[in-house]
């Protein structure tokens, strides 16, 4: 694939509790991308963040939270983006949660591919 020059930046916000079954939201929007065919994704857990509860989730020690903010981020075409959202808005009835999806204008100055070679870790 090669991906240079406009596209865009979708941003994924979600609790690490949201489930879809016993799978972990963030995995399963990672898995859906890859199997969309998208250029790549990414989840980063945040070590603390509120959203619409106003509720604080933080890593701190003496307030260990079991439900830290994950931000999914993939970069690709917008039409590409445009219809996966279909796909986001099917997972997040089925994890019956919130969540917040943004999207911005991104310049794409270079994007390898790893040559067939594959050195992804497969979530199971």
């Amino acid at each position: 694939m090669n991906l240079t020059g406009q596209a865009m930046l979708m941003r994924i916000f979600v609790g690490e509790a949201d489930k879809v079954g016993h799978q972990p939201l963030y995995e399963r929007i990672v898995q859906s991308a890859r199997s969309a065919g998208l250029a790549g994704a990414t989840a980063w857990k945040g070590m603390t963040g509120f959203g619409a509860t106003s509720r604080i989730r933080t890593a701190r020690v003496l307030d260990l939270s079991a439900d830290l903010p994950v931000v999914i981020e993939i970069v690709d075409e917008q039409a590409k983006l445009d219809v996966f959202q279909g796909v986001l808005d099917d997972l997040f009835e089925q994890a019956d949660c919130g969540g917040l999806v943004t999207l911005e204008s991104v310049n794409v100055r270079r994007y390898l591919a790893s040559n067939g070679r594959e050195n992804a870790v497969e979530l199971s």
